[in-house]
Parts: C-alpha cells; sequence; structure tokens
C-alpha cells in the first residue's frame, strides 16, 4: 500500500514538473532581419526622397528662371517703348525748325542732320551724316509692319536722299513719318501723300530691343 502511495506521488510530481516546464519555456520571438529586398526598398525610398528634393528644387529654380526671364522681357519692352517715345517726344520738339542744306541745329537743319540730332540725343546712337549711309544701316522692314521709330527712305531717282522717322502707324494703315522737308522744314507727312508716296523705297529699324536694354543697364 505504502508503495503504490509512493508510486502515485511520484507520477503525481511528474505531471506537475513537466507542466511547469511547458508552462515556463517560452520560445522567444525570433530576430526579423531586413532581408536585401527590403533593405533595398528602404534604399530606394531614401533615393527617392532625394531625387524628389532635387526634382523639386529644379523645378523651383526652372519657374523662377522663367518668372526671371519673363520679368525681363517685360522691362526691356517697356524701356523700348520708353525710348521710342522719347525718340518723337525729341524729335517733335523740332517742328517747324527751317530746313537748310548741310544744317544740324534749331536754326536751320537737312533731313539727315535732324534723325541724326534725335537718334543721338535720346540713345546715344550715333548715326552716319548723310541718308545714304542711314540707309544701311539695322533691319529692313515691310511696310505692313512700320512701327513708331522705324526710318523711312525715300529717293528721287536711284539714290537714296531723304529720311524721316515713322510718327504713327493709324488703325487704318497710314503711316506718319516726321521729317525736315526741303519746302516746310521739319514737318509730318504721310506715305500716301502723291508727293512722297511714290519716292518711299524702304524702311530700316536702327533700334532693337536688346539694344536698348543693354543702353538702359549701361546706363543705370
Amino acid at each position: 500500500m505504502k508503495k503504490r502511495v509512493l508510486l502515485s506521488l511520484v507520477a503525481i510530481i511528474s505531471i506537475f514538473s513537466l507542466q511547469s516546464c511547458v508552462t515556463n519555456y517560452v520560445v522567444s520571438t525570433p530576430t526579423k532581419y531586413k532581408s536585401s529586398t527590403n533593405l533595398e526598398k528602404i534604399n530606394t525610398r531614401n533615393m527617392n526622397s532625394a531625387s524628389k528634393s532635387s526634382y523639386d528644387s529644379y523645378n523651383a529654380s526652372f519657374e523662377m528662371a522663367k518668372k526671371s526671364e519673363m520679368a525681363a522681357l517685360i522691362t526691356g519692352a517697356i524701356s523700348h517703348a520708353k525710348t521710342i517715345d522719347d525718340i518723337l517726344s525729341e524729335a517733335n520738339t523740332y517742328l517747324g525748325t527751317p530746313y537748310r542744306f548741310g544744317g544740324s541745329t534749331r536754326s536751320g537743319i537737312d533731313c539727315s542732320a535732324f534723325v541724326l540730332n534725335v537718334y543721338e540725343e535720346t540713345t546715344g546712337l550715333e548715326l552716319p551724316r548723310v541718308a545714304a549711309e542711314q540707309a544701311e544701316l539695322g533691319e529692313r522692314v515691310e511696310r505692313q509692319q512700320l512701327q513708331k521709330g522705324d526710318l523711312v527712305f525715300f529717293a528721287h531717282n536711284r539714290r537714296i536722299s531723304h529720311v524721316g522717322i515713322v510718327q504713327e502707324v493709324t488703325p487704318e494703315g497710314e503711316i506718319k513719318f516726321i521729317h525736315a522737308a526741303t519746302s516746310r522744314g521739319v514737318m509730318v507727312s504721310s506715305l500716301n501723300d502723291s508727293y512722297w508716296g511714290p519716292k518711299y523705297r524702304f524702311a530700316k529699324r536702327i533700334l532693337k530691343e536688346d539694344q536698348n536694354i543693354a543702353t538702359a543697364e549701361a546706363t543705370n
């Protein structure tokens, strides 16, 4: 009997020991090492982040450059328009000045000296003294594209002998120019005029916007 009880106790103790081992045994969670695939994803994410930052920076710089360029163009256009207005304002101060062949002052002036004086006083550009040489400067402009400030040239025969400055292009397309005429001195005429119309040969644009910007920057 004692032997049977002893065996039962041993059995019970063994069972509790086993339960204790099972209960106290903790399976540790395995360390999750980042696989190479995960590392690539992380690196790619970092690279994408850097690339996006660079891309955003580039876009911001590009947009700023575009705005700066646009501002420069607008400034240049405004400056150019102001210079043309200055040319015409100066030209108008000569209205009524008598014509004098070879003259170059307000007491008497010829056509090429008139253009030379006006351009030099307003832009600083020194044009040749005679109309034929002034006609060799600038870019040729079609009659339909004439603008204020362009030079218009005339000839009584083959040789250019007269020059004027476009003062206005009306909505109807009429081109008015200011010049020193032998008959009435400095005056405004039209290319529709029966006298000047047939003598008109071509036009030149002396002052470009980029020239004007350079002149303005040099002045400032």
